[in-house]
């Protein structure tokens, strides 16, 4: 007997907007004290008391932001919800809240919502964010994305970008590079796919590079570290379009230079061998990817043996006077100007 190839599809037209909304939250559970009211009225309730809030929100759009090939739809969600959690996290504040909206065409079936629903409920689970409202629309075609993400932070926790002065460290959490490296490895293996179809992709030597690209995780933990640590950053933001575009914005907007020194970028020897793979530079790639999720912060001088052998930790170079420039220093100690090569959302 054959195998079923068709999998049970319910349309969402038999539903309603109001009967699928409640289908698709219903596993959404309540668990921030500050969280009064969720789904279910015109607005969500939340109470902070005497602290800040702080919002950020993210549009994923089918075709310029991911790709359904390869992407599936349960990790699309956790994705999603990461991304946001993670500019919440750049403001060294905690995540709270989020809200979900979505635009969505008649080919896909509940079913397809429901993975993506999964993804979504075990992100807020693994982030501790309550989900607590959103919209659902039809779209032509494709499917569109929007999530909103809320936190809080004592005024005096908030990072921003512009507090960076001459001679603070500038330091990554993590690696960078793997999740653009993943993204090429997709890229290819979809590629080659659609030359033949009944060739199966060995993903087996690339899953670390891969999970980064599908699954990034949002640095939760970086706010307590610091705290534990008694390290204030001086400016912060995360790594969403690439380590040289997000150090220039910091630069940029506290009128600073910087010094980047390529010997001290961290990097997986995944993402090394894969880069000698692909016959790809591993120091573009590292330092224009993107979609690391990473934080990216600078530090006083004086509070760098509070961070020193740290493994969440890599001091990656040092803020210098705005006249001197933002460079890169190689290996070979030439300085080369510094230039935002990350991705742009707005270029084709």
């Amino acid at each position: 007997m054959l195998e079923d190839k068709s999998p049970q599809r319910t349309s969402l037209g038999q539903l309603g907007e109001f009967q699928l909304i409640e289908h698709l939250t219903k596993h959404f559970q309540i668990n921030q004290p500050s969280t009064q009211f969720g789904i279910g009225d015109d607005a969500a309730v939340l109470d902070f008391g005497t602290q800040k809030t702080v919002i950020s929100t993210d549009l994923l759009i089918e075709g310029v932001h991911f790709d359904l090939a390869y992407m599936p739809l349960k990790h699309l969600g956790y994705k999603a919800v990461a991304v946001n959690v993670s500019d919440i996290c750049a403001m060294n504040a905690t995540p709270t809240q989020i809200t979900v909206s979505i635009a969505v065409s008649n080919r896909f079936p509940l079913e397809a919502l429901e993975e993506l629903y999964a993804g979504i409920t075990l992100a807020s689970k693994t982030f501790k964010v309550d989900v607590v409202g959103g919209d659902t629309t039809s779209s032509q075609k494709g499917l569109i994305l929007s999530i909103t993400a809320i936190g809080t932070a004592k005024e005096e926790d908030i990072v921003y970008r512009n507090g960076a002065k001459p001679n603070d460290l500038i330091v990554v959490t993590g690696d960078i590079g793997s999740a653009y490296m993943g993204l090429q490895v997709l890229e290819r293996e979809k590629q080659v796919f659609l030359v033949n179809p009944n060739n199966q992709p060995d993903l087996e030597p690339y899953t670390y590079l891969v999970e980064r690209q599908l699954k990034p995780e949002a640095r939760t933990d970086i706010k307590e570290l610091l705290e534990k640590l008694e390290v204030k950053p001086t400016s912060m933001i995360d790594i969403s379009d690439g380590l040289s575009s997000e150090l220039l914005h910091i630069c940029k907007a506290s009128n600073v230079g910087c010094d980047l020194y390529e010997e001290k970028l961290p990097v997986d020897p995944q993402f090394i061998s894969t880069c000698e793979e692909f016959n790809i530079d591993g120091t573009t790639l590292a330092i224009n990817g993107g979609e690391d999720y990473e934080l990216l912060f600078t530090i006083n001088l004086e509070d760098f043996d509070k961070i020193k052998g740290n493994p969440n930790f890599t001091v990656i170079g040092h803020i210098i006077p705005k006249e001197n420039g933002c460079h890169l220093v190689t290996r070979a100690h030439t300085k080369i100007p510094l230039k935002a090569r990350g991705w742009n959302a707005l270029e084709e």
